[in-house]
């Protein structure tokens, strides 16, 4: 033990003795392995450079210009968000200590980082756009540094340096006026030109190279190509946890042996083709790539949506593009139908002008009262066409249904407006009875009789009688008067009978015609013709039958009797009309 001490404070006195020299060897030798604090990049001249940019982290580059240079160019292209980014110029007041200075070239930049000197600030800039420095070389400037930084998120951008006078050539280059024009817009496409690029103009034989493509979004215009292609990325991304999100909610029977099965499909799955060997680098992009044309129509668009058009001139040689100034349009929209506001209790033919195609016409109706109930009857008036009405309230359709000869009868109720659509379907078939073609004034063929009422206090339709047959008793039948019977309904009703007198004879053919009018109303019988109107009510509806006598009439004489039932609500009902025959002889 007393040996082992004795040792140990020898090499510790060797040490303190020995201490001063270690500086020396320590300054000689270290520069050769030590690993510096910063990373060092260097920027190559006449290369488009891609460089990550963490959020919240300085990014630097590095470069020295060739001595006969006499002129530079530094263009810097953000991806999608807002960058900060600088060059400055380092120059070194004294030359580095030797023992700062290390064999390889990587190792410069360390050496003007610890050498004295002073740095220069030539150009700043802050935004999401491409930006370009152009100035002649630092008359003592060592080096040059390029500083970028995202604040915001992660994100890409892409350096240019190139050394001379001129245009690089690496970009494409824009017309005088780099904005997008407007040449037409419709329902579901918008038409689009620009001016041509300068790189077409000037170099046809390279046009080859160059392509035009339009992008076309909902949401907003893009400042470059990457940044298209970036929120395309983020969609794809999204949507995929959306399908994932929606494929865990779903319960799987037996999990396990599920998994098993999906493994053994992979397993024996078809092997894909081989990729392409030249492939298109822009193809995931949901653009229009028309090559050289400066003039592009976009269709399959949505009807009444506002778009945002960028254009994009793409080098494929070099993988670089410009961006012109986008625009926006906003597509027109669809034709919307002409809606005729219907009137309280208003009747109303609805006719058809075009008989050789569909036609149709709209019309909305607002009943009155808190109930916000009302009825709507319907009725065709021309048997050979097929007429279909269809009601809808606040963009949902509450019926549809066929309107023939016998009356429809549709309950609104729950909300404050309507919307009624009539359509005709199909050709009108030839007409033989003038009665069924009834012409109203300015030689229109009337199709549907129509009128809207509010229903104040009603819970539902009005009831309709069981039959619309008209019966008259033979043996009440006499030389000036004959008796009629029809069938009423269990609500206070007035219905009125109107006559007309066809002549002598048995008038079988006229009564035939008058026979087949059914869409002719109180409203077009002349006040002459009406014998007697009566108020009935019965709450049986099997016994619900009411008659009338009619007197005053001529032996001999044949008549036709209409009787209408007359209601607060729609459109009188008429009944099938009844020719009846006066006796000769009492």
């Amino acid at each position: 033990m007393a040996l082992i001490s004795l040792s140990w404070c020898l090499g510790v006195a060797l040490t303190l003795f020995c201490g001063t020299s270690w500086p020396q060897a320590h300054s000689a030798l270290a520069p050769e392995n030590e690993v510096p604090l910063r990373p060092i990049t260097w920027l190559p001249e006449g290369k488009v450079t891609t460089i990550t940019l963490p959020k919240g982290r300085t990014r630097r580059l590095y470069f020295m210009l060739k001595k006969k240079a006499v002129a530079m160019s530094v263009t810097v292209s953000p991806c999608d968000l807002a960058i900060e980014w600088s060059l400055a110029a380092r120059t070194l007041k004294d030359k580095p200590l030797k023992s700062l200075q290390w064999s390889t070239k990587k190792s410069m930049p360390e050496v003007w980082w610890r050498g004295p000197g002073t740095e220069e600030k030539l150009h700043s800039f802050t935004g999401n756009t491409m930006d370009t420095y152009v100035g002649p070389p630092h008359a003592h400037a060592s080096i040059y540094i390029l500083r970028l930084r995202s604040r915001e998120h992660d994100t890409r951008a892409t350096v240019y340096l190139h050394e001379g006078l001129g245009p690089s050539g690496a970009f494409p280059l824009l017309p005088a006026d780099p904005r997008v024009h407007t040449l037409g817009v419709g329902m579901t496409s918008v038409t689009l030109s620009w001016a041509p690029s300068a790189s077409l103009t000037r170099l046809p034989h390279t046009q080859k190279s160059y392509d035009y493509c339009v992008f076309v979004n909902p949401t907003h215009n893009y400042p470059s190509l990457c940044a298209a292609r970036e929120s395309i990325r983020k969609q794809k991304e999204r949507d995929q946890r959306q399908q994932r999100k929606e494929k865990q909610r779903r319960v799987t029977v037996w999990p396990i042996l599920k998994d098993w099965w999906w493994q053994q499909w992979d397993t024996f799955s078809e092997p894909q083709a081989p990729p392409s060997s030249l492939p298109d680098e822009y193809s995931d992009l949901p653009c229009l790539c028309k090559g050289t044309e400066s003039v592009c129509t976009v269709s399959e668009l949505l009807p009444d949506t506002q778009y945002y058009f960028d254009v994009f001139v793409i080098d494929r040689v070099n993988g670089t593009s410009m961006a012109y100034t986008g625009t926006f349009a906003r597509t027109h929209e669809e034709a919307r139908p002409a809606i005729t506001p219907l009137r309280e209790g208003e009747l109303r033919w609805v006719t058809f002008r075009d008989r050789s195609s569909n036609s149709e016409q709209f019309f909305s109706f607002r009943p009155r009262g808190w109930q916000q109930s009302g009825l709507l009857t319907l009725q065709s008036c021309s048997g050979g066409q097929k007429v279909k009405v269809t009601v809808s309230s606040k963009g949902h359709v509450l019926t549809s249904q066929a309107v023939g000869e016998d009356l429809v009868q549709i309950w609104l109720q729950g909300s404050p407006s309507y919307l009624i659509h009539l359509e005709r379907e199909g050709t009108a078939t030839a007409q033989t009875s003038g009665a069924a073609d009834q012409v109203l004034p300015g030689g229109l063929t009337a199709s549907v009789k129509m009128q809207t009422s509010s229903a104040y206090h009603r819970r539902g339709v009005p009831s309709l009688p069981s039959t619309l047959q008209i019966k008259s008793f033979n043996r009440l039948r006499t030389c000036n008067s004959i008796t009629l019977a029809w069938m009423g309904t269990e609500e206070r009703s007035l219905y009125c009978v109107y006559r007309r007198q066809l002549g002598k004879g048995n008038g079988e053919t006229a009564g035939a015609s008058a026979a087949t009018a059914p869409c002719l109303g109180p409203e077009s019988r002349s006040d002459t013709e009406r014998v007697l109107c009566k108020y009935f009510q019965e709450l049986n509806p099997r016994r619900a039958v009411t008659t009338a006598v009619i007197g005053g009439l001529e032996p001999g004489m044949a008549y036709v009797f209409d009787v209408y039932l007359m209601r607060r609500w729609g459109i009188p009902i008429k009944y099938a009309s009844k020719m009846v025959k006066t006796r000769k002889e009492c």
